[in-house]
Protein backbone atom coordinates (compact mmCIF):
# COMPACT_ATOMS: atom_id res chain seq x y z
CA UNK A 1 0.00 0.00 0.00
CA UNK A 2 0.91 3.77 -0.62
CA UNK A 3 2.78 5.31 2.19
CA UNK A 4 -0.27 8.06 2.50
CA UNK A 5 -2.79 4.92 2.91
CA UNK A 6 -1.26 2.24 5.09
CA UNK A 7 -3.80 2.34 7.48
CA UNK A 8 -6.14 -0.51 8.17
CA UNK A 9 -9.54 1.50 7.86
CA UNK A 10 -10.72 -1.14 10.17
CA UNK A 11 -8.37 0.19 13.16
CA UNK A 12 -8.72 3.62 14.24
CA UNK A 13 -5.79 5.72 12.42
CA UNK A 14 -2.67 6.51 14.19
CA UNK A 15 -3.00 10.66 14.68
CA UNK A 16 1.21 10.30 14.97
CA UNK A 17 1.06 8.93 11.26
CA UNK A 18 -1.84 10.86 9.81
CA UNK A 19 -1.04 11.62 6.11
CA UNK A 20 0.69 15.10 5.33
CA UNK A 21 -1.18 17.07 2.72
CA UNK A 22 2.29 18.45 1.27
CA UNK A 23 4.71 15.98 1.90
CA UNK A 24 8.63 16.40 2.03
CA UNK A 25 9.86 14.16 -0.15
CA UNK A 26 13.39 14.90 1.52
CA UNK A 27 12.08 14.39 5.04
CA UNK A 28 10.49 10.88 3.99
CA UNK A 29 13.83 10.08 2.96
CA UNK A 30 15.70 11.48 5.47
CA UNK A 31 13.29 9.76 8.29
CA UNK A 32 13.21 6.45 6.89
CA UNK A 33 16.40 4.76 5.04
CA UNK A 34 14.30 2.30 2.74
CA UNK A 35 12.37 5.36 1.31
CA UNK A 36 12.57 6.01 -2.67
CA UNK A 37 11.81 8.45 -4.12
CA UNK A 38 9.77 7.96 -7.63
CA UNK A 39 11.17 10.38 -10.14
CA UNK A 40 8.21 12.16 -11.62
CA UNK A 41 7.02 11.87 -15.59
CA UNK A 42 8.71 15.58 -15.92
CA UNK A 43 11.37 14.35 -14.32
CA UNK A 44 12.32 12.44 -17.48
CA UNK A 45 11.22 14.81 -19.75
CA UNK A 46 13.49 16.79 -18.33
CA UNK A 47 16.34 14.58 -19.12
CA UNK A 48 15.78 14.15 -22.48
CA UNK A 49 15.26 17.83 -23.24
CA UNK A 50 18.89 18.09 -21.63
CA UNK A 51 19.89 15.54 -24.02
CA UNK A 52 18.73 16.39 -26.63
CA UNK A 53 19.90 19.93 -26.10
CA UNK A 54 23.75 18.64 -26.22
CA UNK A 55 22.47 17.16 -29.49
CA UNK A 56 21.40 20.15 -30.78
CA UNK A 57 24.20 22.18 -29.68
CA UNK A 58 26.98 20.40 -31.36
CA UNK A 59 25.19 20.67 -34.17
CA UNK A 60 24.28 24.34 -33.90
CA UNK A 61 27.74 24.96 -33.05
CA UNK A 62 29.35 23.18 -36.06
CA UNK A 63 27.12 24.62 -38.70
CA UNK A 64 28.09 28.12 -36.95
CA UNK A 65 31.46 27.39 -37.38
CA UNK A 66 30.95 26.00 -40.70
CA UNK A 67 29.38 29.65 -42.15
CA UNK A 68 31.88 31.49 -40.50
CA UNK A 69 34.53 30.09 -42.34
CA UNK A 70 33.08 30.78 -45.46
CA UNK A 71 32.72 27.05 -46.50
CA UNK A 72 35.93 25.41 -45.64
CA UNK A 73 34.71 22.54 -44.21
CA UNK A 74 37.67 20.88 -44.25
CA UNK A 75 39.28 22.95 -41.53
CA UNK A 76 36.01 23.02 -39.58
CA UNK A 77 35.52 18.87 -39.71
CA UNK A 78 39.10 18.58 -38.57
CA UNK A 79 38.92 21.07 -35.51
CA UNK A 80 35.51 18.67 -34.68
CA UNK A 81 37.08 15.92 -34.92
CA UNK A 82 39.81 17.24 -32.74
CA UNK A 83 37.53 17.98 -29.83
CA UNK A 84 37.21 14.73 -28.32
CA UNK A 85 35.83 15.66 -24.87
CA UNK A 86 32.78 17.67 -26.85
CA UNK A 87 32.34 14.23 -29.22
CA UNK A 88 32.14 12.33 -25.95
CA UNK A 89 28.95 13.98 -24.76
CA UNK A 90 27.71 13.93 -28.06
CA UNK A 91 28.28 9.90 -28.12
CA UNK A 92 26.85 9.15 -24.45
CA UNK A 93 24.07 11.69 -24.76
CA UNK A 94 22.88 10.08 -27.89
CA UNK A 95 23.36 6.48 -26.20
CA UNK A 96 21.61 7.27 -23.78
CA UNK A 97 18.70 9.01 -25.79
CA UNK A 98 18.37 5.58 -28.08
CA UNK A 99 18.52 3.19 -24.83
CA UNK A 100 15.90 5.10 -22.23
CA UNK A 101 14.18 7.96 -25.00
CA UNK A 102 13.53 6.49 -28.27
CA UNK A 103 13.10 2.91 -27.78
CA UNK A 104 9.69 1.75 -28.04
CA UNK A 105 8.40 5.73 -27.52
CA UNK A 106 6.15 5.37 -30.73
CA UNK A 107 4.74 1.46 -31.37
CA UNK A 108 5.73 0.08 -34.74
CA UNK A 109 8.05 3.34 -35.80
CA UNK A 110 11.53 1.66 -34.26
CA UNK A 111 14.46 2.51 -36.71
CA UNK A 112 16.52 0.24 -36.43
CA UNK A 113 13.69 -3.03 -36.61
CA UNK A 114 12.25 -1.06 -39.86
CA UNK A 115 16.57 -1.17 -41.51
CA UNK A 116 16.07 -4.59 -40.10
CA UNK A 117 12.86 -5.46 -42.04
CA UNK A 118 13.95 -3.89 -45.29
CA UNK A 119 17.06 -6.23 -45.66
CA UNK A 120 15.23 -9.52 -44.60
CA UNK A 121 12.39 -8.76 -47.22
CA UNK A 122 15.01 -7.64 -49.76
CA UNK A 123 17.77 -10.54 -49.63
CA UNK A 124 15.70 -12.74 -47.75
CA UNK A 125 12.60 -12.93 -49.12
CA UNK A 126 12.82 -12.43 -52.74
CA UNK A 127 12.71 -8.66 -53.24
CA UNK A 128 15.89 -8.53 -54.85
CA UNK A 129 14.96 -11.13 -56.98
CA UNK A 130 11.38 -9.34 -58.03
CA UNK A 131 13.65 -5.75 -58.65
CA UNK A 132 16.17 -7.84 -60.82
CA UNK A 133 13.03 -9.26 -62.97
CA UNK A 134 11.55 -6.05 -63.60
CA UNK A 135 14.55 -4.48 -64.02
CA UNK A 136 14.94 -7.14 -67.19
CA UNK A 137 11.99 -6.71 -67.92
CA UNK A 138 12.02 -3.28 -68.21
CA UNK A 139 15.12 -3.21 -70.49
CA UNK A 140 13.53 -5.51 -72.77
CA UNK A 141 10.62 -3.28 -73.38
CA UNK A 142 12.83 -0.86 -74.04
CA UNK A 143 14.64 -2.56 -76.16
CA UNK A 144 18.42 -2.10 -74.40
CA UNK A 145 20.68 -5.01 -73.07
CA UNK A 146 19.96 -5.33 -69.44
CA UNK A 147 23.61 -5.52 -68.89
CA UNK A 148 23.77 -1.65 -70.50
CA UNK A 149 21.01 -0.65 -68.78
CA UNK A 150 21.92 -1.29 -65.60
CA UNK A 151 25.55 -0.39 -66.29
CA UNK A 152 27.05 -3.87 -65.19
CA UNK A 153 28.13 -7.48 -66.87
CA UNK A 154 25.85 -9.47 -67.66
CA UNK A 155 27.00 -12.04 -65.53
CA UNK A 156 26.86 -9.87 -62.33
CA UNK A 157 23.23 -9.67 -62.61
CA UNK A 158 22.19 -12.27 -60.11
CA UNK A 159 24.34 -11.22 -57.43
CA UNK A 160 25.60 -13.39 -54.57
CA UNK A 161 22.46 -13.36 -52.05
CA UNK A 162 23.00 -13.22 -48.51
CA UNK A 163 20.66 -15.37 -47.62
CA UNK A 164 22.42 -18.47 -49.25
CA UNK A 165 26.34 -17.29 -48.47
CA UNK A 166 26.52 -16.01 -44.85
CA UNK A 167 25.09 -13.24 -43.10
CA UNK A 168 24.71 -9.64 -44.49
CA UNK A 169 27.31 -7.32 -43.82
CA UNK A 170 26.47 -4.32 -42.79
CA UNK A 171 28.46 -0.94 -42.54
CA UNK A 172 26.25 1.10 -39.93
CA UNK A 173 28.25 4.92 -40.37
CA UNK A 174 27.77 6.75 -37.43
CA UNK A 175 26.95 3.67 -35.12
CA UNK A 176 27.53 5.02 -31.59
CA UNK A 177 26.57 2.41 -29.90
CA UNK A 178 26.10 -0.41 -32.47
CA UNK A 179 22.41 -1.58 -32.62
CA UNK A 180 22.59 -4.19 -35.03
CA UNK A 181 25.27 -5.72 -33.38
CA UNK A 182 22.23 -8.34 -31.50
CA UNK A 183 20.83 -9.35 -34.89
CA UNK A 184 22.00 -12.80 -36.15
CA UNK A 185 21.68 -12.06 -39.38
CA UNK A 186 24.42 -9.37 -40.05
CA UNK A 187 27.94 -9.13 -40.03
CA UNK A 188 27.90 -5.48 -38.04
CA UNK A 189 30.84 -3.33 -38.50
CA UNK A 190 29.98 0.07 -36.94
CA UNK A 191 32.03 3.25 -37.14
CA UNK A 192 32.17 6.50 -35.38
CA UNK A 193 34.13 9.42 -34.62
CA UNK A 194 33.65 8.72 -31.18
CA UNK A 195 32.37 5.40 -30.17
CA UNK A 196 30.26 5.20 -27.64
CA UNK A 197 30.65 1.38 -26.89
CA UNK A 198 33.90 -1.27 -27.51
CA UNK A 199 32.49 -3.12 -30.06
CA UNK A 200 32.24 0.58 -32.50
CA UNK A 201 35.12 0.72 -34.61
CA UNK A 202 37.06 4.26 -34.56
CA UNK A 203 36.56 5.99 -38.11
CA UNK A 204 35.98 9.65 -39.94
CA UNK A 205 33.97 8.38 -42.71
CA UNK A 206 34.47 11.54 -44.77
CA UNK A 207 37.97 10.94 -44.94
CA UNK A 208 37.97 7.36 -45.29
CA UNK A 209 40.09 5.82 -48.15
CA UNK A 210 39.04 3.33 -50.63
CA UNK A 211 41.00 0.18 -51.61
CA UNK A 212 40.38 -1.78 -54.43
CA UNK A 213 37.95 -4.71 -54.13
CA UNK A 214 38.98 -8.05 -52.11
CA UNK A 215 38.84 -10.37 -54.42
CA UNK A 216 38.13 -13.61 -52.24
CA UNK A 217 35.44 -15.87 -51.18
CA UNK A 218 32.76 -15.07 -48.88
CA UNK A 219 33.70 -16.46 -46.01
CA UNK A 220 37.27 -15.33 -46.77
CA UNK A 221 35.64 -11.53 -46.29
CA UNK A 222 33.77 -12.55 -43.48
CA UNK A 223 36.97 -13.49 -41.84
CA UNK A 224 38.78 -10.24 -42.91
CA UNK A 225 36.15 -7.91 -41.41
CA UNK A 226 36.19 -9.81 -38.37
CA UNK A 227 39.70 -9.23 -38.01
CA UNK A 228 39.14 -5.21 -38.63
CA UNK A 229 41.00 -3.22 -35.56
CA UNK A 230 40.48 0.31 -34.33
CA UNK A 231 41.06 3.14 -35.76
CA UNK A 232 40.12 2.19 -39.73
CA UNK A 233 41.64 4.60 -42.02
CA UNK A 234 41.00 2.76 -45.15
CA UNK A 235 38.29 -0.18 -46.56
CA UNK A 236 38.30 -2.32 -49.76
CA UNK A 237 35.74 -1.22 -51.88
CA UNK A 238 32.09 -3.34 -52.94
CA UNK A 239 32.78 -5.16 -49.41
CA UNK A 240 28.95 -4.10 -47.91
CA UNK A 241 25.80 -5.80 -48.39
CA UNK A 242 24.27 -3.08 -46.53
CA UNK A 243 25.12 0.82 -45.33
CA UNK A 244 23.02 2.75 -42.67
CA UNK A 245 22.96 5.99 -42.81
CA UNK A 246 21.18 6.43 -39.22
CA UNK A 247 20.71 10.23 -38.06
CA UNK A 248 23.86 11.08 -40.12
CA UNK A 249 23.73 13.37 -43.15
CA UNK A 250 22.02 15.76 -40.88
CA UNK A 251 25.02 15.96 -38.86
CA UNK A 252 26.84 17.43 -41.17
CA UNK A 253 26.95 21.38 -41.94
CA UNK A 254 26.99 20.89 -45.63
CA UNK A 255 25.25 19.76 -48.62
CA UNK A 256 28.33 18.65 -50.09
CA UNK A 257 29.44 16.23 -46.83
CA UNK A 258 26.82 14.67 -47.37
CA UNK A 259 27.05 13.77 -50.98
CA UNK A 260 30.34 12.74 -49.94
CA UNK A 261 28.93 10.58 -47.57
CA UNK A 262 26.47 9.05 -50.16
CA UNK A 263 29.55 8.30 -52.74
CA UNK A 264 31.35 6.74 -50.61
CA UNK A 265 27.95 4.27 -49.68
CA UNK A 266 28.04 3.61 -53.29
CA UNK A 267 31.50 2.46 -53.60
CA UNK A 268 31.52 0.59 -50.25
CA UNK A 269 28.34 -1.67 -51.54
CA UNK A 270 28.28 -4.46 -53.80
CA UNK A 271 26.25 -3.84 -56.84
CA UNK A 272 22.60 -4.66 -55.71
CA UNK A 273 23.77 -3.78 -52.23
CA UNK A 274 21.67 -1.48 -50.16
CA UNK A 275 22.08 1.95 -48.80
CA UNK A 276 19.68 2.70 -45.82
CA UNK A 277 19.05 6.71 -45.10
CA UNK A 278 16.86 7.63 -41.70
CA UNK A 279 17.09 11.51 -41.23
CA UNK A 280 14.72 12.72 -38.15
CA UNK A 281 11.70 15.50 -39.14
CA UNK A 282 8.93 15.75 -36.78
CA UNK A 283 6.96 17.90 -39.37
CA UNK A 284 3.91 16.89 -40.76
CA UNK A 285 4.19 14.26 -43.69
CA UNK A 286 4.01 16.65 -46.85
CA UNK A 287 5.96 19.80 -45.23
CA UNK A 288 9.11 18.67 -46.77
CA UNK A 289 8.30 16.63 -49.76
CA UNK A 290 10.14 18.75 -52.20
CA UNK A 291 13.70 18.46 -49.70
CA UNK A 292 13.15 14.42 -49.90
CA UNK A 293 12.46 14.38 -53.79
CA UNK A 294 15.46 16.51 -54.20
CA UNK A 295 17.15 14.00 -52.10
CA UNK A 296 15.82 11.16 -54.22
CA UNK A 297 17.63 12.33 -57.42
CA UNK A 298 20.82 13.22 -55.84
CA UNK A 299 21.21 10.09 -54.25
CA UNK A 300 20.17 8.16 -57.41
CA UNK A 301 22.32 10.41 -59.49
CA UNK A 302 25.13 8.31 -57.97
CA UNK A 303 23.99 5.35 -59.27
CA UNK A 304 21.21 4.20 -57.09
CA UNK A 305 17.46 4.14 -57.19
CA UNK A 306 15.19 4.47 -54.44
CA UNK A 307 13.06 1.16 -53.66
CA UNK A 308 11.36 2.15 -50.12
CA UNK A 309 10.28 5.35 -48.65
CA UNK A 310 8.39 5.80 -45.57
CA UNK A 311 7.19 8.69 -42.93
CA UNK A 312 7.44 8.30 -39.35
CA UNK A 313 6.51 10.92 -36.83
CA UNK A 314 9.54 11.96 -36.48
CA UNK A 315 11.89 11.48 -39.43
CA UNK A 316 11.65 10.03 -43.04
CA UNK A 317 13.20 6.56 -43.77
CA UNK A 318 14.61 5.54 -47.51
CA UNK A 319 15.97 3.02 -48.87
CA UNK A 320 17.89 3.01 -52.18
CA UNK A 321 19.35 0.02 -54.00
CA UNK A 322 22.64 0.19 -56.47
CA UNK A 323 21.74 -0.35 -59.55
CA UNK A 324 25.67 0.74 -61.04
CA UNK A 325 28.93 0.41 -60.80
CA UNK A 326 29.52 3.73 -62.15
CA UNK A 327 28.92 7.40 -61.86
CA UNK A 328 28.64 10.07 -63.80
CA UNK A 329 31.78 12.10 -64.15
CA UNK A 330 30.00 15.57 -64.46
CA UNK A 331 28.18 15.15 -60.89
CA UNK A 332 29.45 18.51 -59.12
CA UNK A 333 28.64 20.13 -62.28
CA UNK A 334 25.11 19.44 -62.37
CA UNK A 335 24.99 20.83 -59.02
CA UNK A 336 23.27 17.66 -57.69
CA UNK A 337 25.36 17.60 -54.17
CA UNK A 338 23.50 20.65 -53.58
CA UNK A 339 20.33 19.10 -53.53
CA UNK A 340 21.09 16.93 -50.45
CA UNK A 341 20.12 20.19 -47.99
CA UNK A 342 18.38 20.17 -45.03
CA UNK A 343 16.46 23.17 -43.25
CA UNK A 344 18.88 24.25 -40.66
CA UNK A 345 21.28 24.96 -43.80
CA UNK A 346 19.37 28.11 -44.65
CA UNK A 347 17.63 29.26 -41.37
CA UNK A 348 20.03 28.77 -38.36
CA UNK A 349 17.39 29.22 -35.96
CA UNK A 350 15.40 25.66 -37.19
CA UNK A 351 14.72 23.18 -34.82
CA UNK A 352 16.99 19.83 -35.11
CA UNK A 353 14.24 17.85 -36.08
CA UNK A 354 12.20 19.56 -38.48
CA UNK A 355 11.33 22.95 -39.92
CA UNK A 356 10.49 25.07 -42.82
CA UNK A 357 13.05 26.49 -45.07
CA UNK A 358 13.23 26.57 -48.73
CA UNK A 359 16.87 26.97 -50.71
CA UNK A 360 17.25 31.17 -50.89
CA UNK A 361 17.94 30.46 -54.67
CA UNK A 362 15.05 32.16 -56.90
CA UNK A 363 12.91 29.07 -58.72
CA UNK A 364 13.39 28.22 -62.40
CA UNK A 365 10.53 27.28 -64.10
CA UNK A 366 11.89 23.46 -64.02
CA UNK A 367 11.64 23.88 -60.33
CA UNK A 368 8.24 25.39 -60.39
CA UNK A 369 6.58 22.59 -62.05
CA UNK A 370 8.39 20.49 -59.11
CA UNK A 371 7.38 22.04 -56.23
CA UNK A 372 3.63 21.70 -57.68
CA UNK A 373 3.58 18.25 -57.88
CA UNK A 374 6.01 17.94 -55.40
CA UNK A 375 3.13 15.96 -52.87
CA UNK A 376 3.24 13.28 -55.34
CA UNK A 377 6.64 11.94 -54.06
CA UNK A 378 4.58 11.03 -50.59
CA UNK A 379 3.63 7.54 -49.77
CA UNK A 380 0.13 6.35 -49.57
CA UNK A 381 1.48 3.44 -47.76
CA UNK A 382 3.92 3.02 -45.51
CA UNK A 383 6.06 2.53 -48.41
CA UNK A 384 6.24 2.79 -52.19
CA UNK A 385 8.78 0.46 -53.77
CA UNK A 386 10.24 -0.03 -57.48
CA UNK A 387 9.06 -3.67 -57.11
CA UNK A 388 5.22 -2.97 -57.30
CA UNK A 389 3.40 -1.75 -59.96
CA UNK A 390 5.40 1.49 -61.62
CA UNK A 391 8.10 2.55 -60.00
CA UNK A 392 6.89 5.21 -58.07
CA UNK A 393 4.00 7.97 -57.78
CA UNK A 394 6.71 10.28 -59.23
CA UNK A 395 6.03 7.76 -62.88
CA UNK A 396 2.35 9.38 -63.01
CA UNK A 397 3.55 12.59 -62.55
CA UNK A 398 2.37 14.99 -65.73
CA UNK A 399 6.63 15.51 -68.19
CA UNK A 400 8.36 13.17 -66.52
CA UNK A 401 9.10 9.42 -66.62
CA UNK A 402 11.48 7.53 -64.77
CA UNK A 403 13.97 5.44 -67.33
CA UNK A 404 16.42 3.09 -66.60
CA UNK A 405 19.13 6.55 -66.05
CA UNK A 406 18.62 7.52 -62.37
CA UNK A 407 18.81 10.94 -63.23
CA UNK A 408 15.18 11.63 -63.38
CA UNK A 409 15.28 15.61 -63.76
CA UNK A 410 17.28 17.31 -66.29
CA UNK A 411 16.87 20.77 -67.43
Amino acid sequence: MDRATDVDPGEPANPERRPDPDPDPDRDRDRDPGFMVIPRAASCREQQERLSGVVKNVHRKLRRKYKEAVGDFEKIWREHCEDEQTLSEYALAMKNLADHHWANKCEGEGRIEWCRSVCQEYFLDGGMKRMLEKDEKNARLAAIPPAAALGAQPSTLVPSSASHRGKMRLLDVGSCFNPFLEFDEFLTVGIDIVPAVESVYKCDFLNLQLQQPLQLAGDAVDAFLRHLRSPIDALPAQLFHVAVFSLLLSYFPSPYQRWICCKKAHELLALNGLLLIITPDSSHQNRHALMMRSWRVAVESLGFRRCKYVKFSHMHLLAFRKVSLATSSDLVSRNYPEMLYIPQDYNANEEEDGGEAEPPQARSELEDDQLAWGFAELPEAPCDSDSSSGDSQSGSVPGFQELEDPILLQS
